[in-house]
């Protein structure tokens, strides 16, 4: 199945704000060049117009073959594409009805599993969280972005917040003064890319951490994404940098960040830190302070870190987004799949409670990552 049939519908339905930009069409395209798994594009009409895609991708693993959305493990939230006339008039018993019309309709794959979706996303409840669903083990954090970034601050500990950021800005320009970057040219962003992947690689190996980025498909879609046409308020991929200017860190780069923007919404991708002197100024803080800052007073409404649970997340943000996980059964082995996969969702959950038992599993999936073909592996 292809997308482009659908392109000039699927880029009208998602302008709509609600709409993650992970299902829109560069987004997916993009993933589809990569990683080429077979594609099933769900489309529901009414009357003939378009009410919802779900742009679903094909995972053969050792036991079952699943439908999910597209380059699911690298998105932070997932909406689908759903029409606002489809939102107003959703209902579970709606939902339950389609969800019967999957399960005649998809005969290659044992079930569909829906992840990362917020059970309500920005005070509306979406379409497909109405159907039986296990809650995602992690959430994702976001800060609202009030009129000036002294609004903004006054939500969260601002004088905390000041002094953070002063004491950071006063020893990188103690050790010979830094700025704030934004790649420009296809060269800095493929270069800045990279040394994101570098600086994230020793980061995680220093702790004994897996790393999500190894995957060279995974790589080859991120710098596709730098290519994508784009504009100040819809760009898939902007990378943001701290950049010392003097003394002898002149041309080091303390700290990195990619950034996703649709409309209002503004989604931290990913971020890492260097090594060496300069991470005692906490560069990473200090680049969300100023990327905070200068989105403040460019539309932003939201200013998303992302799902995962850290620290420095709970510290900035005003809201804790709880995402689901559906899971529809399509095949006899399509409902083992469907527990197992609510089973691991659950264990998952329980593990991360207990920080000693995560630590150990962590190591082991540091272990046991690569595969021989350098993809990542479909899970059973």
């Amino acid at each position: 199945q292809q997308m482009e049939p659908l392109e000039a519908e699927w880029r009208r339905l998602q302008a709509e704000n609600l709409n993650s930009l992970h299902q829109g069409y560069d987004w997916c395209q993009a993933w589809v060049q990569a990683y080429g798994r077979p594609l099933r594009i769900v489309e529901g009409r009414m009357s003939g117009r378009l009410a919802f895609i779900l742009p679903l991708e094909i995972v053969r693993g050792r036991l079952f073959t699943k439908a999910q959305f597209i380059g699911a493990h690298h998105a932070n939230l997932n909406t689908g594409l759903i029409s606002p006339e489809f939102s107003s008039i959703a209902t579970p018993e709606i939902m339950a009805a389609i969800a019967a019309d999957l399960r005649e309709q998809m005969t290659d794959a044992d079930c569909i599993i829906l992840g990362n979706m917020p059970a309500v996303w920005r005070s509306q409840t979406l379409p497909f969280s109405m159907l039986p669903h296990v809650e995602n083990q992690n959430h994702a954090f976001q800060l609202d972005i009030k009129p000036t970034f002294v609004e903004t601050l006054a939500q969260l500990s601002a004088k905390r917040r000041r002094k953070k950021y002063s004491v950071g800005h006063r020893r990188l320009e103690a050790l010979g003064g830094y700025q704030h970057v934004i790649a420009e040219t296809d060269d800095d962003k493929h270069a800045m890319l990279d040394l994101f992947f570098s600086q994230k690689s020793a980061r995680l190996a220093e702790f004994g951490l897996p790393n999500t980025f190894a995957c060279p498909k995974t790589r080859k879609f991120l710098h596709s994404t730098l290519t994508i046409p784009q504009d100040d308020t819809s760009f898939p991929l902007r990378m943001h940098a701290l950049r010392m200017t003097g003394g002898d860190f002149a041309g080091e780069v303390p700290a990195v960040a990619g950034l996703s923007r649709k409309g209002d919404h503004l989604i931290v991708q990913f971020c890492s830190i260097g090594s060496g002197p300069t991470v005692e100024a906490s560069p990473g803080e200090l680049l969300f302070h100023l990327m905070v800052e200068m989105y403040n007073q460019q539309g932003v409404a939201l200013f998303d870190f992302g799902i995962g649970d850290m620290p420095f997340k709970r510290a900035w943000c005003t809201h804790e987004t709880i995402q689901v996980n559906v899971t529809l059964p399509l095949t006899s082995l399509g409902r083992l799949a469907a527990m197992k996969e609510e089973t691991a969702t659950r264990l998952k959950a329980m593990i991360k409670q207990n920080p000693a038992i995560y630590a150990f599993v962590q190591k082991l999936r540091t272990r046991v990552q690569a595969h021989p073909d350098g993809d990542e592996k479909g899970e059973d």
